[in-house]
């Protein structure tokens, strides 16, 4: 963008942060909405929680302003000021409607979190690290020039230099001989990973707003379409496909794969414990929420999964809803003309006096030319090849077709009801303690079946249980089904897979409790 004098003055009066930052109660609404939303990482808030956290904020600033110049401070009640923050003349909140909810939430926009982050970029810095940034620039430039090179012999010269500098380091390390890094350049790489982290949750909500523009495009477009519905709907998948396409698609989908990797997360939380337990890195007083930064990822990540979800789900049905009114008016066109000709039916059909029946639109009619007709092609006949029956080979075990395995569901839900009458509630983990399984997967995933056919079972996934059984002969092939009903697998068995006859396997799945009705 050029600041040149007019994009500036249009700026100034269209944008919402620039709003937010000259309005004159940006001391109350920033401060507020940087911490209810941007400290706790809270993507959405319901309406009552929000006023009620509001109105606990005003009455602290009302007790310490008092009056002033004779007025009292903050006048208006905490829904009035979120209705008006959320209006489309500030646009610093998102007012919404849930899917199966009838109270209002809110959101941040992103606007309002770019002017909290330049807010927060205001602040003194009693330090400002510059190596580490050089260092990410100078590492960008060599990803990008190595990874757009084509000649192999430049591709293999780079490799063969970075091993030998890696040889020469490992040369350095086995006589005792390691480079440390100083508390300058601990503090100045920590510094940028800190506003890198920060800066990533922001654009997650970037994410968001710019699917639910394309929805917001979308649906205009089928209410003022009056064309063929086929051309509409390969327009609309046109430009779903252009966005799952695009450059920020491809790159929230690397992302979201990068992180979804379980040994992923795993190295990145024992690398972040191993960095904030450092004495420089723990001298900067960070934020504990450092700690679970890349879970804050996931759930950011997994909410904007959600959001685009929910508006595909909205799509379908405001297109299955438009299909049933067009349904319903020629089925309307119908029972008048059913009407007229019931009314008509006593008079003579010659009659001139008769008025006009029924008036339809003029119709045109079809020209098909000789020339686009196929030509005729005699079907294809089937020859059969007389070939001689062979006799097959005796030897094969046909026990493999009688060793299919059939897990009891009646006799899983008596288990379950029998548990139920002694407790208001008994978790799975609970009831495979009690009766432990015996079919493997099948019954596991045969529990999961009933609970999400039972409507009064709950799902806890802030908490994680753990189930074993053993398994008897070779590794089965069950990790396919394991993930598709979102079952961690994992083999407790420290035995070679040539060398075990039985061994455990362990999945971690979220609390599922069954709850008596």
């Amino acid at each position: 963008m050029h600041l040149d004098y007019t994009t500036l003055d249009l700026q100034r009066r269209q944008h919402p942060a620039w709003r937010l930052l000259a309005a004159d109660s940006a001391p109350l609404v920033a401060s507020f909405l940087y911490r209810v939303f941007v400290v706790p990482n809270v993507r959405v808030m319901a309406q009552s929680n929000l006023a009620e956290a509001l109105e606990d904020t005003l009455y602290a600033l009302r007790e310490q302003l008092g009056d002033s110049k004779g007025s009292k401070a903050f006048p208006k009640t905490a829904q009035e000021y979120l209705n008006d923050w959320a209006a489309n003349d500030k646009g610093w909140l998102r007012k919404f409607y849930p899917a199966g909810s009838d109270e209002p939430h809110f959101d941040l926009t992103p606007p309002t979190e770019r002017a909290l982050a330049w807010l927060g970029s205001l602040s003194d810095r009693s330090f400002v690290g510059t190596e580490s940034r050089l260092l990410t620039l100078f590492g960008l430039l060599k990803q990008m020039s190595l990874g757009a090179e084509t000649n192999p012999q430049t591709r293999l010269t780079e490799l063969h230099k970075q091993r030998d500098a890696i040889d020469a380091e490992i040369a350095r390390v086995a006589e005792g001989n390691m480079a440390l890094l100083d508390d300058t350049a601990l503090k100045d790489r920590f510094q940028q990973f800190t506003g890198l982290a920060r800066e990533l949750l922001a654009d997650f909500r970037e994410v968001e707003h710019n699917f639910r523009t394309l929805d917001r495009t979308v649906r205009e477009r089928i209410a003022l379409w009056d064309g063929a519905k086929g051309e509409l709907l390969q327009d609309i998948m046109g430009e779903r496909d252009a966005i799952a396409e695009s450059d920020q698609g491809k790159s929230f989908r690397a992302f979201w794969d990068f992180l979804m990797s379980q040994s992923r997360q795993e190295e990145f939380t024992a690398l972040l414990a191993r960095v904030l337990d450092l004495p420089p890195v723990s001298a900067l007083a960070p934020d504990v929420r450092l700690k679970r930064v890349h879970y804050d990822w996931l759930e950011a990540g997994e909410y904007a999964q959600r959001t685009v979800a929910q508006l595909s789900q909205q799509l379908r049905r405001f297109l299955d809803d438009k299909a049933w009114l067009e349904n319903r008016r020629i089925m309307d066109i119908l029972h008048g003309i059913e009407g007229r000709a019931l009314a008509l039916r006593s008079a003579a059909p010659a009659a001139l006096r008769l008025p006009d029946f029924m008036q339809i639109d003029q119709i045109s009619s079809g020209i098909e030319l000789p020339l686009e007709r196929p030509l005729y092609q005699p079907p294809l006949q089937t020859v059969l090849t007389r070939v001689a029956l062979q006799m097959g080979d005796q030897t094969v075990d046909a026990q493999a077709l009688f060793s299919q395995v059939r897990v009891d569901k009646a006799a899983l839900a008596g288990h379950v009801r029998k548990s139920l009458q002694t407790r208001r509630q008994v978790t799975l983990a609970e009831l495979l303690q009690s009766r432990p399984l015996q079919q493997g997967l099948g019954e596991l995933v045969a529990y999961l079946q009933l609970a999400s056919e039972s409507p009064n079972t709950v799902v806890d996934e802030s908490v994680q249980d753990t189930v074993a059984w053993q398994v008897v002969g070779e590794a089965d092939t069950t990790e396919a089904t394991a993930k598709s009903h979102d079952v961690d697998l994992s083999d407790k068995s420290d035995k070679p897979d040539e060398m075990r006859a039985a061994f455990t396997r362990c999945a971690r799945l979220p609390r599922v409790i069954f709850v008596r009705g």
